[in-house]
């Protein structure tokens, strides 16, 4: 076999041997920029159903509160002196406040899901957020005789950060973590390095969730706390997804639940070391 033919052979070989590779890499390549398709068309979609629903929620706020002011007014009527008090009307008049108050609330939430938000995000270190939201929410869950722990690895990269839309996902598990213990127990708030970034972990040791409900407790409305609006945990999913990371939750019923956010690192500048 001349010089020339092994040559020609070895080339072949190597486009052989190449053609797969390249096909493999093509598909990888098709298939993220489909992902990245489907996420925009995602965000568009959900950044036009906030505009309208958050101008409905804002056009329902005005009644409501002439409803509640108005309650208020004649509550204060009924309470002047040598007014004969009137168990029923009362009676009435606490369903109607309460009732008010629980519509005010879901209004509420249903912005923070739902409305439009500009995000700010800034490079900064997360630990510092973690411990003002348990600090905040620390002796109130103590009078609930919830103990609370915090661990933050040393260390941690610092990530793109809308600090007080963060602040709103954590306080929302905190609370979360607080129903779900009503005798007491323990919250575990964390933060460890992760591949790529950083990842919180929000744990209890509350009553848990049923491997039945696993698949619904994103879903709007749906709740199993009384007088929740089952949109705490929504919110909690779109404000990581407004961080660009993830949301993982375990849990075991009888033993307690755990939600971990994975949020990436923040890029460097270029020439930086």
């Amino acid at each position: 076999m001349t010089p020339l033919v092994s040559f020609l052979i070895g080339i072949g070989l190597g486009i052989g041997l190449a053609i797969p590779l390249i096909v493999v890499a093509a598909k990888a390549t098709s298939l993220r920029a489909c992902e990245f398709e489907r996420r925009a068309r995602q965000a568009e979609h959900l950044a036009e159903v906030g505009t309208l629903t958050g101008g409905l929620a804002h056009e329902l706020r005005n009644p409501l509160s002439t409803l509640t002011l108005n309650l208020q007014l004649l509550r204060e009527d009924l309470d002047r002196p040598g007014q004969e008090p009137d168990s029923r009307v009362r009676a009435k008049l606490d369903t109607l406040e309460q009732e008010s108050r629980r519509l005010q609330t879901i209004l509420e939430d249903f912005l923070k899901l739902a409305g439009k938000h500009e995000v700010r995000l800034e490079v900064r270190s997360v630990s510092p957020v973690l411990e003002e939201t348990v600090a905040f929410y620390r002796e109130r869950l103590q009078r609930l005789n919830v103990q609370v722990r915090t661990s933050f690895a040393a260390g941690l990269p610092d990530v793109a950060l809308d600090a007080d839309r963060f602040k709103q996902a954590l306080a929302n598990l905190v609370l979360n973590a607080e129903s779900a213990m009503p005798q007491g127990g323990e919250l575990l708030v964390s933060a460890e390095p992760a591949k790529g970034g950083v990842c919180i972990h929000v744990t209890d040791t509350g009553v848990g969730i049923p491997p039945e409900d696993m698949d619904r407790i994103f879903i709007p409305y749906y709740s199993t706390r009384p007088g929740g609006t089952g949109l705490g945990l929504p919110t909690v999913r779109r404000i990581v997804q407004e961080h660009n990371g993830t949301l993982e939750v375990h849990s075991e019923v009888g033993k307690g639940t755990r939600f971990t956010i994975c949020l990436p690192a923040a890029r460097k500048p270029q020439g930086s070391s």
